[in-house]
């Protein structure tokens, strides 16, 4: 008795095709639900980039034409009228001929004649820089022959 409960409850009959079906069905619909589901969490997550980004773009923009008005304005303010009135408002005035203090200084003639610099000989210990001389075919000699080398070391 033991021996056919035994048979009955683990029977090939019992687990049928269309169980198998089922259950591959089932299977392959939770595939496509995971798969989904990363797909959604993919664009979703490149979306939130994209409008951060567009978000930065235009800060950036709004930052440039900021920063182009203030050029601006600056420039309006470093004009020589606007600069000639506010020195006027802070108290300074053109200077006339009895303002100016000249000052004599003995042994300067501003009439001297103005005669050219000798240049002095090269001094003996400056060492001559050396002089760049390779090739490339020189370099690709060398090469060559250091990979000759190591292949004939490998023998030895």
């Amino acid at each position: 008795m033991s021996q056919t409960w035994f048979q009955h409850t683990f029977s090939r009959k019992r687990f049928r095709t269309r169980n198998q079906a089922t259950a591959l069905a089932i299977l392959g619909i939770a595939v496509l639900l995971i798969l989904g589901s990363l797909y959604l969490s993919q664009v979703a997550s490149f979306a939130i980039t994209n409008r951060k980004i567009e978000d930065l773009i235009s800060r950036r923009d709004q930052l440039k034409r900021q920063n182009e008005q203030l050029i601006g304005e600056i420039a309006s303010f470093r004009t020589v009228p606007r600069l000639y009135a506010r020195a006027v408002e802070i108290g300074f005035r053109p200077a006339t001929n009895s303002d100016i203090d000249y000052l004599l200084i003995e042994g300067y003639n501003p009439q001297r004649e103005r005669a050219p610099l000798e240049m002095t000989a090269p001094n003996q210990l400056d060492v001559a820089a050396p002089v760049y001389d390779e090739t490339f075919g020189g370099w690709l000699e060398r090469q060559f022959s250091l990979l000759r080398d190591q292949f004939e070391s490998f023998g030895k």
